[in-house]
């Protein structure tokens, strides 16, 4: 049996915790299948500006898939994150109220509690989080990256094995296909010899001048028009090739997903030229069985990263 690669599939999920003197993170992955890689954010709001580096770090753990992570962060000290108060603009804004309602001659009692509800006087704190808790929510994401990628390359050697075991009869399939078209012309030929033959007896027992002679010759001709259309050798031989490839992509080559997924839409052109060609019963049954197992595998490749 063929060994499987490093395919990682693009379903997986994935947790982790840290306890620190900053206080508990609560980390959580899912993946599922997608054609391109999709990032989803579910964390505090004052991390939200941490996003865009923390998602070159999931680019050098992951390469598809539709990826869900959610952070839950209960802190030791939380006024470390709280927004900060811009004093001097809130100042400024208070000075040039005071004014106006002195040169309108109307009395001016400040409600702080308004300050509340100015977004623009609150700074956002992420930028002011400290270094030491910075680096220590990057070490929790590339712990539960590293937890996730476990699943995902559980479950993608399970799918390389299924696809290289399918792999394996779609050759022998079109070992027992190759095999048939070898004797496909001859018995075709014969049976339309016999069938000329069957004509002419018929046709000159009905007549009472010379009878018609079989032209060999022209027959021949026909023989090697009939031979040339009946020629599946260079589509086999090309399925045979994306077969050994499809097999060398999945155990030699990390990501192989997309390039097994461009090739099994090869390997089906050329089947049904194959039976579009030989239009043979027995060959035709052995393309269905082929295609039926073909799409088996492409289903199954749609899960691989």
């Amino acid at each position: 049996m063929t060994v499987p690669g490093q395919a990682r599939s693009m379903t997986g999920f994935g947790t982790c915790q840290v306890q620190d003197d900053h206080g508990r993170q609560s980390w959580e992955i899912r993946t599922v299948n997608s054609r391109y890689l999709e990032v989803k954010w579910r964390v505090p709001g004052y991390c939200r500006r941490l996003e865009s580096t923390w998602e070159k770090i999931v680019r050098e753990h992951l390469a598809r898939g539709r990826v869900e992570i959610s952070l839950d962060l209960r802190l030791s000290r939380p006024d470390a994150v709280c927004p900060t108060l811009d004093s001097a603009q809130a100042r400024g804004m208070l000075d040039q109220i005071r004014t106006l309602a002195d040169q309108a001659g109307i009395p001016f009692q400040p409600n702080l509690n308004e300050l509340f509800h100015h977004g623009g006087l609150w700074r956002d704190p992420s930028g002011d989080l400290p270094g030491s808790l910075v680096d220590s929510l990057v070490a929790g994401l590339r712990t539960v990256l590293r937890d996730v990628q476990e699943t995902r390359s559980r479950e993608g050697r399970a799918l390389s094995m299924d696809i290289l075991e399918r792999l394996e009869r779609l050759t022998r399939i079109s070992t027992t296909i190759r095999d048939q078209v070898s004797h496909l012309a001859p018995k075709r030929m014969t049976a339309l010899h016999e069938r000329v033959d069957a004509l002419l007896q018929g046709w000159n027992q009905h007549r009472e001048s010379a009878p018609l002679m079989l032209d060999e010759p022209r027959l021949l001709q026909e023989f090697a028009l009939l031979a040339d259309r009946l020629d599946v050798s260079e589509e086999l031989t090309r399925l045979s090739a994306h077969l050994d490839e499809a097999v060398r992509i999945l155990t030699k080559l990390p990501d192989p997903g997309r390039r097994l997924d461009f090739l099994f839409q090869e390997c089906l052109r050329e089947i049904t030229t194959c039976g579009n060609k030989t239009q043979d019963a027995d060959i035709s049954r052995d393309v269905v069985a082929f295609k039926a197992e073909l799409e088996k595998c492409r289903e199954q490749v749609q899960n691989l990263e």
